[in-house]
């Protein structure tokens, strides 16, 4: 048996203490905005935030997150999308087929969560989630909006 505290709520799930995160978050926790790409921490569909820092769910056993720790998922980022970063999304239509963007996003708010005003060199060094549909230019577009200024053209994306 764990205790975690998800999006603030504190649940005891059942669970091998080796099981990934994410799919505690998924099967147990009915959570399943957080997604399952790589299962090896590469690809970033499946990033939460744990304690604020943005953090690949799949690779991290239940066992390493203690009690007190605040876990957020994307459903807990924002319960009406009115996150800036949600809000920039929509704005400029970042997503195409939308897999990894609740891990996107999560990134993307984890990231300006510790640096309110990134460059282009602080988002792509930051910024490492892979997305299939190619849409980085669009990410970085709507981050510079949801910071609240920067150049958000997208420049064929």
């Amino acid at each position: 048996m764990a205790r975690l505290t998800i999006n603030g709520t504190v649940r005891d799930v059942d669970a091998d203490p080796e099981t990934p995160l994410l799919w505690v978050l998924r099967e147990q926790a009915g959570l399943t905005g957080t997604k399952y790409g790589c299962g090896i921490a590469q690809c970033g569909a499946c990033t939460v935030h744990i304690d604020g820092v943005a953090t690949r769910s799949c690779a991290m056993p239940v066992s390493a997150v203690q009690p007190e720790q605040q876990i957020v998922t994307i459903e807990g980022l924002s319960p009406d999308g009115s996150h800036p970063v949600q809000k920039a999304w929509l704005e400029l239509d970042v997503p195409q087929c939308g897999y990894c963007q609740a891990g996107m996003i999560m990134s993307a708010a984890g990231l300006l969560a510790q640096n309110p005003n990134p460059t282009d060199a602080d988002i792509d060094s930051e910024i490492t989630n892979i997305c299939r549909c190619g849409t980085y230019n669009r990410v970085r577009a709507a981050i510079k909006l949801a910071a609240g200024g920067g150049d958000t053209t997208t420049q064929g994306g």
